[in-house]
């Protein structure tokens, strides 16, 4: 049987909400906004947790995060780096499994459909990202701000996480990128990474809108309120 295992990027910061609290460790309903994407994984089928943190972060996740939610599947929590990319190749490194589910860490309502659905493309794909239709009109726009043309939205996805790898493969990926020295300064996910050495074609499962990562104060207003609903039924 294939093993899995789901690594959580934890290094975010509150810059962009105008918190001095990383946002990963802000409070939803009175619980961490990072508790609630890890007690997802800790109910799903994967086999291992892998967390990901800041520097220092370590022993805080531990004692305020990890028991006290009862994450019992956290085989790790290890630091990651300066970059998303650092933080990725240190899951990767401490984790075990056949096949990653990599997660950011302030996305925390990923739902049990969407991680099983993950589970089951990644095994036969071997590259998958969760992905919704984009649903406003999208312009582009030149150096003066002027609208220069109307961008077709039936071909636009927003790309969300988890993404899903065969993890041997996404290694052999990093690996090329960085033999060939071309950096992976510009690499803002890990479907990009198979885009970039064409190892492998990343399908595309449809995500969830309610899947959003937490960036500005108005996500945390929204979430607020989704959380209540979420640990008033927990299944979801």
């Amino acid at each position: 049987m294939p093993t899995f295992s789901a690594i959580v990027l934890a290094g975010g910061s509150g810059k962009r909400m105008g918190s001095d609290i990383p946002k990963q460790y802000m409070l939803l309903n009175g619980k961490p906004v990072l508790s609630y994407c890890l007690e997802a994984f800790e109910k799903s089928p994967v086999d291992e947790i892998v967390l990901v943190t800041r520097a220092g972060d370590e022993s805080y996740c531990l004692e305020n995060v990890i028991k006290p939610y009862q994450i019992d599947k956290c085989t790790g929590v290890v630091f990651g780096g300066k970059e998303r990319y650092d933080s990725v190749l240190a899951g990767l490194k401490q984790a075990k499994g056949d096949y990653v589910l990599i997660h950011d860490g302030a996305r925390p309502f990923v739902s049990q459909d969407l991680i099983q659905r993950m589970m089951e493309t990644v095994v036969t794909e071997k590259a998958a990202a969760a992905a919704v239709p984009v649903t406003d009109t999208i312009k582009e726009a030149d150096e003066t701000e002027y609208a220069v043309g109307t961008v077709d939205r039936s071909v636009l996805r927003a790309m969300q996480t988890p993404q899903a790898f065969d993890r041997s493969l996404l290694l052999r990926g990093y690996e090329q990128i960085l033999a060939e020295g071309n950096g992976l300064s510009n690499v803002t996910d890990d479907a990009m990474i198979m885009e970039k050495t064409g190892l492998c074609r990343v399908k595309l499962v449809m995500g969830d809108y309610n899947n959003r990562k937490l960036t500005t104060k108005e996500d945390k207003i929204w979430a607020n309120f989704f959380a209540k609903s979420v640990d008033a039924h927990p299944m979801l």
